[in-house]
């Protein structure tokens, strides 16, 4: 007898397929994978924008960036949730943009469908079900935001974990938050029940509301069911609104909806529930082409490790890279490939006193290293002690915005996954902060299958992994380490990760991760089509680079990090 688990594996298995065949450049697959989860985007945007005429917009944004960086998605079980902090991101954006000049959001204005009035009608809801959908209006936008998002979960479109995810925030956070909004929710529902009522005081109370919901009314009522004998008095049973969104189906997406996704001044329009979506040239010229050569680059260094080591009493280095023993291989290794970017440089030779005197922790400061070879498998990568890392961000801290901060703590290694996106903001990047450093930290790998300056495809050696004359580019300032998909760090001691997002839009994903993890990610590569095997960074010892931007103050602003930063032992 086949069961809702077995329904529920087999679902699973058929999106998997289905988002591993779009990544590879099947248009069919790709087709279905827009149609299928564009109800979850439209609700999540819906109910926290609660139907405003921008709901469009940034939907549309939504599934514009989700198509454009699919080819970044390692993980096809992750597809969901990172979906959904794509949509979020692209709400708490549209709301920074507005704060200028801020309207007024309690309501939806004219063109636009009310979402609460969306939700009644289309899910034919009664009674308290109906209750709940008209309370969302009295919340304020961020509690809005939440609750789209903890609506899904209970009505088991979305699990806590990716609630946490997509909000960037622990799931013991997310508890705590999501609690709160439930408080406002039932003084809201509270709200909504007294408005319907005929209390004589509260006709008084509201003889100048223009129905309108906004903050200040929803104190001001607040306060009187609290003190009406009326108003508080619930003769039925107030059922707890979890029970009663369970299993509630999504809102469909209105008829005459329309998505268009497009890209070089081309667009495409996909209707609302149609299995079919038609595409521009210059979308289907993209992902026509296998993931990964859509994803940002990554490259190698020859099995070398580049760094740059002096003691306290030398200069801070600027772009010397010096190739270290501590990594050579048997085999000779293949000269390096030209730079793919002109931001790459050759790597000069070792100065005298790079050579000659004994490296001390936090002397050693990365440099620029040369776009090497695809083919050449890196040197071995030292294991270094590993006793755990617990991160203020759980187990995946997502951080898309200027200030966005994760501290880390313990013994072990460190995932920091790029994602840049100069389609969307071109300009300079000025690349995250390390701060408050209590011990030691080291930048011991590179993976990801790809470096940030690696061209966008084989035949196109124009453009770059971070932007293109189509897309616009993200610049690194002069000096800075070339960035790769996936940076490896190793910390042993507490250090704060803040991001400086100035320019072009970029974003970081944070993981506490393991040797084991390491070394895989920077073995897979050509044969397994990653794109280039990974680098190894770490020689085992203090003369290890430290990353860029460290310190161990805690300036008021990370931006002004010095980049080539020093770090007393």
């Amino acid at each position: 007898m086949r069961t809702y688990a077995d329904a529920g594996a087999e679902a699973g298995r058929h999106w998997r397929a289905t988002i591993t065949a779009a990544q590879a450049g099947d248009r069919q697959a790709l087709d279905e994978l827009v149609a299928g989860w564009l109800p979850l985007v439209y609700n999540i945007v819906g109910r926290a924008l609660n139907g405003h005429a921008d709901v469009d917009d940034v939907v549309q944004e939504t599934m514009l960036r989700a198509v454009g960086n699919l080819g970044s998605l390692r993980d096809p079980d992750s597809f969901r949730s990172w979906l959904v902090a794509i949509a979020m991101r692209q709400i708490r954006d549209r709301a920074r943009r507005r704060t200028a000049t801020r309207l007024d959001e309690s309501t939806a204005p004219e063109g636009a469908a009310d979402f609460a009035e969306l939700t009644v009608l289309r899910l034919q809801l009664e009674g308290q079900r109906r209750e709940v959908a008209e309370a969302v209006r009295w919340l304020d936008d961020e509690d809005r935001q939440l609750l789209s998002l903890w609506w899904l979960e209970v009505a088991g479109e979305l699990t806590r974990r990716e609630l946490a995810a997509a909000v960037g925030i622990s799931r013991q956070h997310a508890a705590v938050r999501v609690q709160r909004v439930k408080e406002r929710l039932e003084v809201s529902r509270g709200i909504v029940r007294a408005l319907d009522g005929a209390c004589p005081d509260l006709r008084e109370v509201t003889a100048r509301f223009s129905g309108r919901p906004d903050s200040v009314w929803r104190k001001r009522l607040a306060r009187h069911i609290r003190g009406c004998g009326y108003c508080g008095d619930t003769r039925e049973n107030v059922v707890p609104a979890e029970r009663l969104l369970v299993g509630i189906a999504l809102v469909p997406v209105p008829v005459g909806f329309t998505l268009s996704l497009g890209l070089g001044g081309k667009s495409a329009v996909a209707a609302a529930g149609s299995a079919s979506v038609g595409w521009s040239a210059k979308v289907l010229g993209a992902l026509t082409k296998p993931a990964v050569a859509m994803t940002a680059g990554a490259t190698l260094a020859a099995g070398g490790v580049y760094v740059a080591v002096q003691t306290p009493d030398d200069p801070p280095p600027r772009t010397a890279a010096v190739p270290t023993a501590a990594s050579t291989t048997a085999e000779p290794p293949r000269p390096p490939a030209p730079a793919a970017s002109p931001s790459a440089s050759p790597s000069p030779s070792p100065s005298p006193s790079a050579t000659k005197k004994k490296a001390v922790y936090g002397s050693v400061v990365d440099a620029v290293d040369t776009a090497p070879d695809p083919d050449t498998p890196p040197g071995a990568l030292p294991h270094r002690p590993e006793s755990g890392i617990t991160s203020t961000g759980g187990a995946h801290a997502v951080m898309n915005h200027r200030g966005d901060a994760v501290t880390l703590s313990g013994q072990g290694y460190v995932l920091v996954r790029w994602q840049i996106s100069p389609q969307y903001r071109a300009g300079s990047l000025v690349p995250p902060a390390w701060t408050g450093l209590e011990g030691r930290l080291f930048h011991v790998a590179s993976g990801g299958g790809r470096r940030m300056d690696d061209p966008t495809s084989a035949t196109d050696t124009t453009a770059t992994g971070m932007g293109s004359a189509a897309t616009g580019y993200a610049v690194l300032p002069a000096g800075t380490q070339q960035m790769w998909q996936n940076e490896y760090f190793y910390v042993d001691g507490s250090v704060t990760l803040t991001v400086n997002e100035r320019g072009a839009d970029y974003g970081v994903s944070v993981f506490p991760s393991t040797w084991d993890a390491v070394e895989k990610d920077i073995l897979t590569g050509p044969p397994a089509g990653a794109g280039r095997y990974g680098l190894v960074r770490d020689t085992g010892g203090d003369d290890t680079p430290v990353p860029q931007y460290v310190t161990r103050d805690t300036p008021a602003d990370p931006a002004t990090v010095p980049q080539a930063s020093r770090v007393p032992a």
